[in-house]
């Protein structure tokens, strides 16, 4: 594969010191620190937070290059570093709960069988006959908290609706999903800090998920009936020509929990924050709405994506073989990070990308990835971000920050972007 044309970058040393990556002030507003990174030093290594050097990728055209390139492995082997750095870069916990065998960390030919058998489990027809279960969740969870004329909007709204939605996708029963709310919560609270906690609620999950998958295979039918789970699709799959072992299908299934709920519940946070602090935009959408048109809803979501999308940086590559992203070189075994926040921003390829503007349409933003990992669970996170919004702003017309955006805090953490809370007022509805 060759490499992308690239325009020169100005020598970092003649524009100044690179701005402080990673702190609470970057994880705020990262962008001002990425634009400076796109002009002066547009594939830059630095070093992380966990002690791991890794390079930056932060312009549009690089980015593509680098997501697409197969000498880029996803595979934590070829890390560079000693063994002891290699638990340091990926989800804490999923080594040891050897969950290590699913699509972020595997290249063809086995990552081309796994998401095959995958992609047979997770249909886009699945997805859509999905839609009234969403629709009913984002309702009943509005219906605990509309008459208080008051709510935190990520813990009460943006996080439950896509746990539920993902444990009854998946086949999880009803009155076990409250654990997994549980365990995903300790997720999302140690991002950024001790990994201990992390990696005991990926034990316990990992746990569960052998059990489940277990008795899912001793009890499914010779046939699938309708609307059967993704976990039975999975073992299906697995029964019908090429094999996907038990530990495959919990590593499978674990990572579709894992990345199909924190990217969804940092969609309609963020989503819901620009629109608050874009009330032009905003007023935009809930007229086309009131109108019955979901064209504005639909480039909207697309354009949220890429403003102020839930996944900052993509996960872990690793070149295997010497390269050249941008005109800088990149040894074997070094961890390449590419960032999709950057890239989205990048005024060589959006025209005013500083500017929310929901019927953008030239909008082929990086937000769900590119090339043979594009995101799987797509179709699903966008069902569930339209679903989410319009119901939102149709039920509470009048919804409202209800702190000052200085005084928001953000998750801490390298590869998602998402807010801790989101305080919001609002007339209260029966």
């Amino acid at each position: 594969m060759t490499d992308q044309p690239h325009r020169p970058a100005p020598s970092p040393a003649q524009a100044g010191p690179a701005p402080a990556l990673f702190t609470w002030e970057f994880a705020a507003d990262p962008y001002p620190a990425y634009a400076w990174l796109r002009e002066h030093a547009p594939v830059h290594r630095t070093t992380l937070p966990s002690g791991v050097e890794a390079w930056l990728v932060t312009r549009y055209a690089d980015a593509r290059q680098a997501l697409a390139d197969n000498r880029l492995s996803k595979n934590p082997a070829h890390h560079a570093e000693p063994a002891h750095a290699k638990g340091k870069t990926g989800i804490p916990g999923e080594r040891k709960a050897e969950l290590m065998t699913h699509l972020l960390n595997i290249d063809p030919p086995d990552h081309t069988r796994l998401r095959r058998l995958v992609s047979k489990a997770f249909t886009p027809r699945r997805v859509a006959e999905f839609a009234p279960r969403v629709q009913e969740l984002a309702d009943r969870l509005i219906d605990r908290f509309a008459p208080g004329g008051e709510a935190d909007l990520i813990h009460e709204f943006a996080f439950p609706l896509p746990i539920y939605a993902i444990c009854d996708m998946l086949g999880v029963p009803r009155e076990d999903q409250d654990d997994f709310r549980d365990w995903a919560g300790m997720m999302i609270r140690h991002q950024g800090g001790p990994r201990g906690g992390v990696a005991r609620s990926v034990k316990k999950m990992r746990g569960y998920l052998a059990d489940l998958i277990h008795r899912k295979r001793e009890a499914l039918p010779p046939e699938p009936g309708p609307g059967e789970d993704l976990i039975s699709g999975l073992i299906r799959a697995s029964d019908h020509g090429e094999h996907l072992t038990e530990n495959e299908a919990a590593a499978m299934a674990f990572i579709l929990l894992f990345a199909g709920f924190e990217t969804t519940v940092n969609l309609i946070g963020n989503g819901t924050y620009a629109l608050l602090t874009h009330p032009g935009q905003r007023a935009r959408l809930q007229q086309s709405l009131a109108a019955g048109d979901r064209g504005l809803l639909e480039t909207g979501v697309e354009e949220l994506l890429r403003y102020d999308g839930p996944v900052e940086l993509a996960t872990w590559r690793f070149a295997t073989e010497p390269l050249t992203i941008g005109g800088q070189h990149i040894a074997p075994g070094d961890p390449v990070l590419v960032v999709l926040a950057a890239a989205d921003r990048d005024p060589e390829r959006f025209a005013d990308p500083d500017t929310l503007d929901l019927a953008r349409r030239d909008n082929q933003h990086l937000g769900y990835g590119h090339g043979i990992h594009y995101c799987l669970g797509a179709p699903l996170a966008r069902l569930e971000g339209q679903t989410a919004l319009a119901t939102l702003l149709t039920r509470l017309p009048d919804l409202r920050l209800a702190a000052d955006p200085a005084d928001l805090r953000w998750r801490g953490g390298l590869i998602m972007r998402g807010l801790r809370t989101l305080p919001v007022t609002f007339t209260p509805a029966p």
